[in-house]
């Protein structure tokens, strides 16, 4: 992969905030929903979204920013020791199979495998760490594998699509993955729209080491009740003539249940009634609209009341 820095198209400097920043930009234009059939787009979001992990764990990030580990987060070899193949320390062992150099394949062995913090177990042929394939530190390949470097599977992307209630409450909901599975996942506090999860070691899994991660992408469904604004909500309450008319006590909805509203008198349905803080994770607020609905099929007293109004004590609502 390349340099994660370049990939995310900021400085080796940048601030955490300046990395989230450029992962949600580059993630909005390439995300897969954006940009289905391709291939080019698709990759490009699996690259940010590798760039990412890596730069947001501050561990990895130290450790790739001192020349500990690749920019796909594999360990880099530890070297050959004091002076390469020259600077062997001390004469083979019987049965070892020392070179010229006066060392044994298996001493090499241990130099390339101290920086993945194994040991082999047996010589040249000795199991890495990664899932028991054989490595062989001179190709930087495991063996029998056709050629595949040893490290992580596949990372996933799945969507999921949650209700207002659910991220409201920080609620655990179904995600079913690629191979049909469905797992149980905990909401994070005041998720966005848009926003990824990540699960460790439910991606693709790897012949030669640990399984990719799944990258849920978090989608807010349509409510029949409230529309999001933000963090605000809002929401339509029916009420008759006469409660808008004299007042009345109505019960409306909230993202935590519904609650009890005092309207006032003569109520002007075209200003909404706020309640603070009853809005999405309790940032926001909830904006109440009030709709006037006449009884059914007609009633002749309205309607000569209405007369009378309109001829005798008009009013004007428009221009």
């Amino acid at each position: 992969m390349r340099d994660p820095y370049t990939v995310l198209g900021v400085s080796r400097s940048a601030s955490e905030k300046d990395i989230k920043s450029a992962y949600r930009k580059l993630a909005k234009k390439y995300h897969p929903d954006q940009n289905p059939g391709d291939p080019t787009a698709h990759g490009k979001f699996a690259e940010a979204t590798h760039a990412y992990d890596l730069l947001n764990d501050s561990e990895k990030r130290g450790q790739f920013d001192r020349g500990e580990i690749d920019a796909d987060g594999n360990p880099r070899f530890a070297g050959f020791g004091n002076g390469g193949f020259g600077g062997a320390r001390g004469g083979a062992r019987p049965g070892a199979g020392a070179g010229a150099g006066g060392f044994s394949a298996e001493d090499i062995l241990k130099e390339f495998m101290s920086g993945f913090g194994g040991q082999p177990r047996g010589g040249a042929g000795a199991r890495g760490a990664a899932g028991g394939a054989q490595w062989d530190p001179f190709t930087g390949t495991a063996a029998g594998g056709a050629g595949g470097r040893m490290g992580k599977g596949d990372d996933v992307v799945v969507n999921v699509t949650i209700s207002l209630e659910d991220a409201h409450k920080a609620a655990s909901v179904p995600v079913r993955m690629p191979s049909g599975k469905v797992l149980s996942v905990k909401l994070p506090e005041k998720v966005e729209e848009g926003q990824q999860i990540r699960l460790k070691g439910q991606g693709s899994p790897s012949p030669y080491g640990e399984p990719g991660d799944a990258l849920v992408t978090v989608r807010f469904e349509k409510s029949k009740t409230f529309r999001k604004d933000g963090h605000d909500v809002r929401t339509d309450v029916p009420v008759t003539l006469y409660e808008a008319v004299l007042g009345a006590k109505v019960r409306v909805p909230t993202l935590d249940g519904s609650v009890e509203l005092t309207l006032p008198p003569g109520m002007d349905t075209s200003k909404a009634l706020r309640l603070k803080g009853k809005g999405l994770y309790g940032d926001g607020d909830l904006y109440v609209n009030i709709r006037v609905v006449l009884p059914p099929g007609g009633d002749a007293d309205l309607e000569a009341l209405a007369r009378f109004m309109r001829d005798q004590n008009p009013y004007k609502v428009r221009d």
